[in-house]
């Protein structure tokens, strides 16, 4: 058991070493927040690519069986969404139909019957992207760093929670506060 001389000693070491890790940490934990925000959304937007759609209509004379398109016709076609030079090869999923791949997973799709022509357009975001690589754990020293930020994140919640005196600390509304914030979690764990 701890003396009261010790544990206020430990209090004020505590708040030197909520401080300096807080402030350590912070950045990682603002990226795993903003990251943490767009993966919680994936139902509502894809976090990793852009995606939009666009409809055109092509003013030419195609002809009316996909098999007469080749390579050439196909990167012609690619102009009017000015992807002509990120062909990689298309195909006919019917005979009236042609799909063009782009580079980077864009893609057009072309009826010959009626000259529409459907292009979809996917491009990485390029910060976000990055963000959520981390939560897949990308390498054997990002996994070591994680492990590391994890128990400073425990020492920075215990720090935190004995350095406070009085009716605010643990023993008062800080324990109220605290005791909320385990059970919402666990409600939904629970109700789930």
């Amino acid at each position: 058991m701890l003396s009261k001389k010790n544990f206020n000693s430990l209090r004020k070491y505590s708040r030197f070493i909520h401080r300096d890790l807080s402030f350590f940490f912070s950045g990682v934990l603002m990226i795993y927040a903003i990251s943490g925000f767009m993966l919680n959304h994936k139902k509502d937007f894809h976090s990793d690519y852009s995606i939009t759609q666009k409809t055109y209509q092509l003013n030419e004379n195609l002809p009316k069986d996909s098999k007469l398109i080749d390579k050439k016709m196909a990167v012609h076609l690619l102009e009017i969404c000015k992807e002509e030079t990120n062909y990689i090869k298309h195909y006919s999923p019917e005979a009236d139909l042609v799909k063009i791949f782009i580079k980077g997973g864009s893609s057009l799709v072309v009826n010959l019957k009626d000259g529409s022509a459907q292009y979809e357009s996917i491009k990485k975001r390029p910060i976000i992207s990055c963000f959520n690589k981390l939560h897949y754990n990308p390498s054997r020293w990002w996994t070591i760093f994680s492990d590391i930020f994890i128990i400073s994140l425990l020492i920075i919640i215990l720090s935190g929670l004995i350095m406070l005196k009085g009716p605010k600390s643990l023993w008062g509304r800080g324990g109220i506060e605290f005791l909320i914030g385990l059970l919402i979690p666990l409600g939904f764990i629970l109700l789930s």
